[in-house]
């Protein structure tokens, strides 16, 4: 009867902690917005390995790309409630309109100011952190993409020139400082979502792109892009973002394991990613398209333009008081 009942509870025992282990691993669902084989899928499945290795499998991260999840805005919000646990993407402003404050244009004018104002401990990457947690959500890495520029399926017109009306119509993402830099930069800028924008650009709706950059235009626009300006409209940073709650839940250990793969991932990739946009350049080149080269005078006129006529009607969006304290400590 003894030997029965030890029997028992050590099986009771066995699968009680059997139910421990099996609660304690984690399966984090990731998002990004790249296809497969893509840089950032690469880099992302980089990480993914390293988390599995420093938890001991205890945390694995499925990565979707593609957007498979639904697009960065939707994910957003996803995240913020849990229903998506992380991801890699831009900000969603539409989530809180402070968040332009990531893709002000003309922020940083080269790649050393951008790593001293969105790197760690920038004061974008703190500002950030601080909206995303707003949101439940908590931001684990910055990730640097490129300088913006505008691809155009036909020639350019005045391109040093920012005083020239262009006459040409570009796709801006639904952002207001994306509409308002493509204006002051001459061109028509008309909102139309991302899902449609190639289609509109092969079938003639608009003759070009504003708000990506040399490796998004590559990667989504290359066989309708005749024309690139690397006009450094912006520098685009995406964040790796998880859900505050999902990552509570972790246990200590896994969780700082977590917490520095995503500052490794980060670290890596702010050591490649100027070379990464040279590259993309030269595959646009290598694909057909005409790399205009901007005078450093030029690109100077265009930021100056841009600072006199859109960051104040962006200021006044996000909340003068609160920009302007941001704006004065980047410039610092």
């Amino acid at each position: 009867m003894r030997t029965t009942l030890t029997k028992n509870l050590a099986l009771t025992l066995s699968l009680s902690l059997g139910a421990v282990a099996a609660a304690e691993a984690a399966t984090l669902k990731l998002s990004h917005v790249r296809p497969q084989g893509a840089i950032i899928d690469q880099e992302l499945q980089a990480f993914a390995g390293e988390v599995k290795l420093a938890t001991d499998g205890d945390v694995k991260v499925k990565i979707y790309a593609a957007s498979a999840l639904g697009d960065y805005t939707s994910v957003q919000e996803r995240i913020s409630v849990g229903a998506v646990d992380m991801a890699v993407q831009p900000a969603a402003a539409a989530a809180d309109r402070k968040m332009q404050i990531s893709s002000f244009p003309y922020l940083a004018e080269n790649w050393d100011q951008a790593r001293k104002i969105y790197g760690p401990n920038g004061v974008i990457y703190n500002t950030m952190k601080e909206l995303y947690a707003k949101q439940d959500i908590t931001m684990l890495a910055a990730y640097p993409v490129y300088f913006g520029g505008i691809a155009l399926n036909r020639d350019a017109v005045a391109p040093g020139d920012v005083n020239a009306e262009k006459g040409i119509k570009v796709r801006v993402p639904g952002i207001k400082s994306f509409q308002l830099t493509g204006d002051a930069l001459g061109y028509i800028s008309s909102p139309i979502p991302f899902s449609e924008a190639f289609t509109a650009v092969q079938t003639g709706v608009v003759d070009g792109v504003i708000g990506s950059g040399a490796e998004g235009y590559y990667a989504s626009f290359r066989d309708v892009t005749k024309t690139y300006l690397p006009m450094n409209t912006h520098f685009e940073v995406w964040y790796m973002i998880i859900n505050s709650e999902t990552l509570a839940d972790l246990d200590a250990e896994d969780r700082e394991a977590l917490q520095k793969a995503a500052l490794d991932f980060e670290a890596k990739r702010w050591s490649r990613a100027k070379a990464d946009q040279a590259a993309y350049e030269q595959k646009l080149a290598d694909n057909g398209a005409t790399i205009v080269e901007l005078s450093d005078e030029e690109l100077a006129a265009a930021a100056q333009k841009v600072r006199t006529d859109v960051w104040p009607q962006i200021l006044e969006d996000v909340g003068s008081d609160w920009g302007q304290a941001i704006l004065d400590q980047a410039a610092n």
